[in-house]
């Protein structure tokens, strides 16, 4: 699943007119350069939430033939942010544990290596924190763990990469709700897994950020 329903107010003006997936980076629109990652991971189905500005993606992606995927739009009435959106397109992704990228993510990420993993919750691809900025998680072997008592241990950054299983969403809210909600409570519990990346991720969510991946792409 593609995350691809939010606003991307920091990038404003530019998202005024069009969803941040959109962005053409090397002439292309973000959202193509991440269905090709994936299908040359061999994955072939693929769900894309909508909301801002989403017809735009679909008149552009169809129905993913041009790129040898198969597309399904899960489309929000109202934004229901990344939580709610997955759960809303639980029906659409089946029962077998999913990968799901972030909308805004220019990586070099393996995403083939994801393909055979089945977390009983959630596998999460952190990065370095960068500089200036607080992390989200420490990793111990592949145990993702969020400390109580502040986040000075916390030296890793949430890629906006998981697989994820269905039994995540046990008990969780109906209606908008942040992903990152139930990543800290299975961190807490002690069945959040994931990895460390130390290749190539830009989360394009400023107007410098789309600058540094325009020039990567140059």
């Amino acid at each position: 699943m593609i995350l691809a329903a939010g606003r991307g107010t920091r990038l404003a003006p530019l998202t005024e007119a069009m969803p941040k997936p959109m962005i053409p980076i090397a002439s292309e629109p973000l959202i193509v350069h991440q269905l090709r990652w994936l299908h040359r991971a061999g994955i072939r189905d693929v769900v894309i939430n909508l909301h801002h500005l989403g017809d735009q993606i679909r008149s552009h992606i169809g129905r993913g033939g041009d790129f040898g995927v198969r597309v399904q739009y899960s489309v929000e009435e109202e934004l229901l942010e990344t939580g709610g959106g997955i759960r809303k397109a639980l029906p659409m992704l089946g029962p077998e544990p999913f990968l799901v990228l972030n909308g805004d993510v220019w990586t070099n990420y393996p995403f083939r290596t994801l393909c055979d993993l089945a977390p009983d919750l959630a596998h999460l691809v952190l990065t370095p924190t960068p500089a200036g900025q607080a992390g989200d998680f420490r990793l111990d072997d592949d145990s993702v763990h969020r400390d109580a008592d502040g986040s000075a241990t916390h030296d890793l950054t949430f890629c906006g990469i998981a697989v994820l299983h269905e039994a995540i969403f046990n008990d969780a809210p109906s209606g908008p709700f942040s992903m990152r909600d139930l990543y800290f409570r299975a961190a807490a519990e002690g069945r959040l897994h994931g990895e460390r990346f130390d290749g190539l991720w830009v989360d394009i969510g400023t107007h410098d950020q789309l600058r540094r991946v325009r020039r990567i792409n140059l």
